[in-house]
């Protein structure tokens, strides 16, 4: 980025939606398109050769697709903000979030509307926003986030067992009881990476619920659970309205829909609503820290990652008035350092941490507070 101008590249196998994009970037002030591509190998080489500062990348393309570009682009050690255009499909909503897991920045969907003046707007809204982010992650000096190794769900799980419809009755632990009862952990632009560094490390035995907000739409969030479990030792659901909150499992709040929880006859349950976006978010961290705290008390361990905009911060300050704990990712290891940063910066962070040694850190915070 030179002078607050972004060099951005567009690829893409439509003629058509390169044309759309090309159209949209050029209405987006302080953004400079660098050149186009229409396969995955001639995109390869114009980061190469131009070292965009951000290239949108289309999901599903014949030969060389937009997960191998990411691949290729971290073999060869370039690093341009990768924007997906994903499709609402069976195969888009998957692909988008296995891309997200190799490192995308963020990803858009390709407009499906009829009114294409209507369509064009939105793209607009939702470019403008992405850039924006890419913009802040930008401005400040950062290290990639850490990833696990290409080998690491084979190590971690030599044999996938199918996971069963429902999460298995709630069976009396024969580990001490520790200083907390769930863990909320928050996220949202670089979130489902950081997720992947984070929930396949945590312990099998782990001996509480974890409840995870990542701001993505509602089409995606069933494949991000889905690709979790797939990685993790623990097993990872979409959460349901008042499906019971078991150890051991992690609850990921669909998109679009507040996941809270409450005690129900001793128990604790998940609670999903469609109230009122909160600083623009719907699923919001600071509904679900706030919830938890009034189900469990102080007794929750939070950890706030990578992310725009400052969701999280409400809920941090209550969990922390009740005597509770906060992890926050270190700037260095972030995508964007927004929501840690807020949290940080309020003085609510009992302690900040690289994003590689997050799920070590929560596994002592659960032995030792």
């Amino acid at each position: 980025m030179v002078d607050g101008v972004l060099r951005v590249a567009v690829v893409d196998d439509s003629a058509l939606y390169r044309s759309m994009l090309l159209n949209v970037l050029a209405r987006i002030p302080g953004v400079e398109i660098i050149g186009t591509a229409s396969h995955g190998a001639e995109a390869v080489e114009l980061v190469a050769r131009a070292k965009p500062d951000a290239i949108t990348l289309d999901v599903q393309m014949p030969g060389m697709d937009g997960i191998e570009v990411l691949r290729e682009l971290k073999h060869r050690g370039l690093s341009p903000r990768s924007i997906m255009v994903s499709s609402l499909t069976a195969q888009g909503a998957p692909a988008t979030v296995a891309a997200l897991m190799e490192g995308a920045f963020d990803f858009i969907l390709k407009p499906a509307g009829v009114d294409p003046h209507v369509s064009r707007e939105l793209l607009v809204k939702e470019l403008a926003e992405k850039l924006a982010a890419v913009r802040e992650s930008l401005a400040s000096p950062q290290a990639p986030a850490a990833r696990l190794p290409p080998d690491a769900p084979a190590r971690l799980i030599p044999t996938l067992a199918p996971s069963p419809a429902f999460p298995p009755p709630r069976v009396a632990s024969t580990s001490p009881p520790g200083l907390f009862d769930a863990i909320v952990i928050g996220t949202s632009t670089g979130g489902p990476q950081a997720l992947r560094a984070v929930i396949p490390l945590l312990p099998v035995e782990i001996n509480v619920p974890v409840f995870v907000v990542q701001h993505i739409p509602a089409q995606f969030t069933a494949s991000l659970a889905e690709r979790l479990n797939g990685l993790s030792r623990i097993r990872v659901i979409e959460a349901t309205d008042g499906m019971a909150a078991h150890p051991g499992l992690v609850y990921v709040a669909p998109g679009d829909r507040h996941l809270g929880v409450e005690r129900r006859d001793g128990t604790v349950a998940c609670v999903l609503d469609d109230g009122p976006r909160r600083r623009g978010c719907r699923p919001s961290v600071d509904h679900l820290l706030e919830t938890a705290t009034q189900a469990y008390g102080g007794r929750v361990l939070a950890a706030v990652l990578t992310g725009m905009g400052c969701d999280g911060l409400a809920g941090c300050s209550a969990l922390k008035a009740a005597g509770g704990r906060v992890l926050a990712q270190s700037g260095e290891t972030c995508v964007v350092y927004g929501m840690p940063k807020a949290v940080i910066e309020a003085g609510l962070a009992d302690e900040t941490v690289p994003l590689e040694q997050m799920a070590a850190r929560i596994e002592k915070r659960l032995r030792e507070g």
